[in-house]
Protein backbone atom coordinates (compact mmCIF):
# COMPACT_ATOMS: atom_id res chain seq x y z
CA UNK A 1 0.00 0.00 0.00
CA UNK A 2 1.18 3.70 -1.08
CA UNK A 3 1.48 6.28 2.45
CA UNK A 4 -1.48 7.86 0.75
CA UNK A 5 -3.58 4.45 1.09
CA UNK A 6 -1.99 4.14 4.54
CA UNK A 7 -3.26 7.52 5.53
CA UNK A 8 -6.73 6.82 3.93
CA UNK A 9 -7.31 3.69 5.74
CA UNK A 10 -6.77 5.65 9.58
CA UNK A 11 -8.27 7.99 8.29
CA UNK A 12 -11.32 5.62 7.60
CA UNK A 13 -10.97 4.28 10.95
CA UNK A 14 -10.93 7.37 12.75
CA UNK A 15 -14.24 8.35 10.97
CA UNK A 16 -15.94 4.69 11.74
CA UNK A 17 -15.17 5.06 14.93
CA UNK A 18 -16.73 8.47 15.14
CA UNK A 19 -19.70 7.28 13.39
CA UNK A 20 -20.32 4.32 15.89
CA UNK A 21 -20.46 6.60 18.63
CA UNK A 22 -22.65 9.71 17.25
CA UNK A 23 -19.47 12.23 16.62
CA UNK A 24 -19.06 13.99 13.92
CA UNK A 25 -15.69 13.15 12.04
CA UNK A 26 -14.70 16.32 11.53
CA UNK A 27 -13.85 16.80 15.31
CA UNK A 28 -10.92 14.52 15.18
CA UNK A 29 -7.68 15.05 13.71
CA UNK A 30 -5.27 12.64 12.56
CA UNK A 31 -1.96 13.64 13.63
CA UNK A 32 0.88 11.65 11.57
CA UNK A 33 4.24 10.34 13.50
CA UNK A 34 6.86 10.60 11.80
CA UNK A 35 9.83 9.35 14.37
CA UNK A 36 12.60 7.50 13.20
CA UNK A 37 11.24 7.80 9.46
CA UNK A 38 12.94 9.57 6.56
CA UNK A 39 12.25 12.82 5.21
CA UNK A 40 11.14 11.00 1.92
CA UNK A 41 7.78 9.56 3.96
CA UNK A 42 7.75 13.10 5.21
CA UNK A 43 7.05 14.61 1.81
CA UNK A 44 4.99 11.12 0.94
CA UNK A 45 2.27 11.97 3.39
CA UNK A 46 2.59 15.72 2.50
CA UNK A 47 2.06 15.06 -1.33
CA UNK A 48 -1.26 12.97 0.53
CA UNK A 49 -2.72 16.64 2.46
CA UNK A 50 -0.91 16.56 5.64
CA UNK A 51 0.75 19.54 7.17
CA UNK A 52 1.24 18.81 10.77
CA UNK A 53 3.64 15.89 11.94
CA UNK A 54 4.29 14.24 15.23
CA UNK A 55 7.75 13.56 16.29
CA UNK A 56 8.88 12.68 19.53
CA UNK A 57 12.74 13.81 19.51
CA UNK A 58 13.71 17.52 19.30
CA UNK A 59 16.82 17.04 17.29
CA UNK A 60 15.57 14.78 14.64
CA UNK A 61 12.41 17.60 13.88
CA UNK A 62 14.63 20.50 13.83
CA UNK A 63 17.17 18.96 11.43
CA UNK A 64 14.05 17.56 9.32
CA UNK A 65 12.29 20.74 9.46
CA UNK A 66 15.76 22.68 8.02
CA UNK A 67 16.01 19.88 5.70
CA UNK A 68 12.13 20.32 4.36
CA UNK A 69 10.53 23.48 5.44
CA UNK A 70 11.74 25.88 2.57
CA UNK A 71 10.60 22.78 0.05
CA UNK A 72 7.26 22.61 1.88
CA UNK A 73 4.94 25.13 2.45
CA UNK A 74 2.82 24.89 4.99
CA UNK A 75 4.60 22.50 6.67
CA UNK A 76 4.47 22.30 10.76
CA UNK A 77 6.14 20.01 13.42
CA UNK A 78 4.57 18.90 16.63
CA UNK A 79 6.88 17.53 19.30
CA UNK A 80 5.41 15.20 21.24
CA UNK A 81 7.97 13.54 23.71
CA UNK A 82 9.56 14.56 26.97
CA UNK A 83 11.62 17.99 26.54
CA UNK A 84 14.90 18.62 28.58
CA UNK A 85 15.75 22.50 29.35
CA UNK A 86 18.62 22.94 26.31
CA UNK A 87 16.66 21.94 24.00
CA UNK A 88 13.82 24.64 24.76
CA UNK A 89 15.76 27.33 22.30
CA UNK A 90 14.87 24.83 19.54
CA UNK A 91 11.90 24.16 20.02
CA UNK A 92 10.89 27.82 20.22
CA UNK A 93 13.12 28.69 17.01
CA UNK A 94 11.02 26.23 14.56
CA UNK A 95 8.31 24.16 16.26
CA UNK A 96 4.33 25.26 15.97
CA UNK A 97 3.11 22.44 18.93
CA UNK A 98 4.84 20.94 22.05
CA UNK A 99 1.96 18.19 23.50
CA UNK A 100 4.47 17.29 26.30
CA UNK A 101 4.38 20.38 29.05
CA UNK A 102 4.36 18.94 32.26
CA UNK A 103 7.11 21.27 34.05
CA UNK A 104 6.69 24.87 34.98
CA UNK A 105 10.57 25.14 34.25
CA UNK A 106 10.12 23.71 31.03
CA UNK A 107 7.43 26.41 30.63
CA UNK A 108 9.60 29.46 31.89
CA UNK A 109 12.42 28.59 29.31
CA UNK A 110 10.10 28.21 26.06
CA UNK A 111 8.42 31.38 27.53
CA UNK A 112 11.48 32.96 27.61
CA UNK A 113 13.02 31.52 24.54
CA UNK A 114 9.75 32.30 22.46
CA UNK A 115 9.97 35.81 23.52
CA UNK A 116 13.32 36.23 22.38
CA UNK A 117 12.27 34.89 18.71
CA UNK A 118 8.86 36.59 18.78
CA UNK A 119 6.99 33.08 18.27
CA UNK A 120 3.61 31.62 19.77
CA UNK A 121 3.68 28.36 20.82
CA UNK A 122 0.59 26.00 20.89
CA UNK A 123 1.16 23.16 24.24
CA UNK A 124 -0.85 21.16 25.88
CA UNK A 125 -0.56 19.68 28.87
CA UNK A 126 0.59 15.72 29.23
CA UNK A 127 -1.43 14.03 31.89
CA UNK A 128 -0.14 10.86 33.64
CA UNK A 129 -3.59 9.26 33.46
CA UNK A 130 -2.27 5.56 34.20
CA UNK A 131 -0.34 6.89 37.24
CA UNK A 132 2.21 4.52 35.67
CA UNK A 133 5.85 6.08 37.02
CA UNK A 134 7.96 5.22 33.94
CA UNK A 135 5.69 7.66 32.27
CA UNK A 136 5.78 11.31 31.83
CA UNK A 137 3.10 14.01 32.71
CA UNK A 138 1.41 15.60 35.69
CA UNK A 139 -0.98 13.83 38.14
CA UNK A 140 -4.72 14.63 37.61
CA UNK A 141 -4.74 16.30 40.83
CA UNK A 142 -1.99 18.38 40.37
CA UNK A 143 -3.81 19.62 37.09
CA UNK A 144 -5.59 23.00 38.41
CA UNK A 145 -2.36 23.68 40.29
CA UNK A 146 -0.29 23.89 37.13
CA UNK A 147 -2.55 25.22 35.19
CA UNK A 148 -2.97 28.87 37.03
CA UNK A 149 0.81 29.03 36.90
CA UNK A 150 0.78 28.93 33.25
CA UNK A 151 -0.94 32.05 32.47
CA UNK A 152 2.12 33.76 33.85
CA UNK A 153 3.54 32.55 30.15
CA UNK A 154 2.25 35.15 27.70
CA UNK A 155 3.92 33.05 24.52
CA UNK A 156 2.33 29.52 25.71
CA UNK A 157 -0.86 29.44 23.88
CA UNK A 158 -2.74 26.83 25.97
CA UNK A 159 -5.05 24.50 24.19
CA UNK A 160 -5.69 21.04 26.30
CA UNK A 161 -4.18 17.73 27.82
CA UNK A 162 -2.14 14.91 25.89
CA UNK A 163 -1.97 11.68 27.66
CA UNK A 164 -0.70 7.85 26.72
CA UNK A 165 -3.27 5.38 27.74
CA UNK A 166 -2.33 2.24 29.94
CA UNK A 167 -1.24 -0.58 27.47
CA UNK A 168 -3.33 -3.42 27.97
CA UNK A 169 -5.61 -5.55 26.39
CA UNK A 170 -7.80 -4.60 29.33
CA UNK A 171 -10.26 -1.94 27.65
CA UNK A 172 -11.86 -0.63 30.40
CA UNK A 173 -8.69 -0.11 31.86
CA UNK A 174 -7.68 1.69 28.90
CA UNK A 175 -11.19 3.80 29.10
CA UNK A 176 -10.55 4.83 32.30
CA UNK A 177 -7.40 6.44 31.37
CA UNK A 178 -9.07 8.60 28.98
CA UNK A 179 -12.67 9.68 31.20
CA UNK A 180 -9.87 10.14 33.86
CA UNK A 181 -8.03 12.75 31.17
CA UNK A 182 -12.36 14.27 30.18
CA UNK A 183 -12.85 14.86 33.47
CA UNK A 184 -9.45 16.66 34.48
CA UNK A 185 -10.59 18.65 31.49
CA UNK A 186 -14.08 19.39 33.43
CA UNK A 187 -12.33 20.69 36.49
CA UNK A 188 -9.72 23.03 34.94
CA UNK A 189 -12.71 24.31 32.73
CA UNK A 190 -14.29 25.05 35.78
CA UNK A 191 -11.40 26.15 37.96
CA UNK A 192 -9.06 27.09 35.48
CA UNK A 193 -10.86 27.98 32.91
CA UNK A 194 -8.97 31.48 32.33
CA UNK A 195 -5.99 29.84 30.84
CA UNK A 196 -7.44 28.06 28.17
CA UNK A 197 -10.65 26.72 26.82
CA UNK A 198 -9.39 23.71 27.14
CA UNK A 199 -10.84 22.25 23.93
CA UNK A 200 -7.99 20.09 23.14
CA UNK A 201 -7.99 16.40 24.02
CA UNK A 202 -4.93 14.37 22.20
CA UNK A 203 -5.60 11.19 23.16
CA UNK A 204 -5.51 7.64 21.06
CA UNK A 205 -2.85 5.47 19.17
CA UNK A 206 -2.74 2.73 16.53
CA UNK A 207 -3.80 0.71 19.59
CA UNK A 208 -6.58 2.54 20.99
CA UNK A 209 -8.07 4.86 18.91
CA UNK A 210 -11.37 3.68 19.21
CA UNK A 211 -11.79 3.74 22.72
CA UNK A 212 -10.07 7.16 23.11
CA UNK A 213 -12.61 8.38 20.25
CA UNK A 214 -15.61 7.22 21.90
CA UNK A 215 -14.60 9.02 24.74
CA UNK A 216 -13.62 11.96 23.95
CA UNK A 217 -10.44 12.60 22.15
CA UNK A 218 -9.89 15.28 19.29
CA UNK A 219 -6.39 13.89 18.43
CA UNK A 220 -5.30 10.62 17.87
CA UNK A 221 -1.16 10.24 16.91
CA UNK A 222 -0.70 6.99 14.45
CA UNK A 223 2.57 6.25 13.99
CA UNK A 224 3.35 2.77 12.78
CA UNK A 225 -0.06 1.91 10.89
CA UNK A 226 1.22 5.02 8.67
CA UNK A 227 4.93 4.97 8.16
CA UNK A 228 5.77 1.42 8.83
CA UNK A 229 6.70 -0.10 11.92
CA UNK A 230 10.24 0.77 13.16
CA UNK A 231 13.53 -1.06 11.92
CA UNK A 232 16.14 -0.64 13.98
CA UNK A 233 18.21 -1.42 11.06
CA UNK A 234 16.85 1.72 9.18
CA UNK A 235 16.13 4.10 11.91
CA UNK A 236 16.94 7.64 10.35
CA UNK A 237 19.06 10.00 11.76
CA UNK A 238 20.33 13.24 10.79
Amino acid sequence: MSMADNLAAVRTRIDDACRACDRNPGEVSLLPVSKTKPPSMVDEAYRAGYRLFGENKVQDALAKSELMDANHPGLEWSIIGGLQTNKAKYVARFATEFQALDSLKIAHELDKRLQKEGRQLRVLVQVNSSAEPQKSGIAPEEAVDFARELAAFDSLDVRGLMTVALNSSDQRAVADCFDLVVATQEKLRQEAGDTSDWSELSMGMSGDLEIAIAHGSTQVRIGTDIFGARDPARTWRP
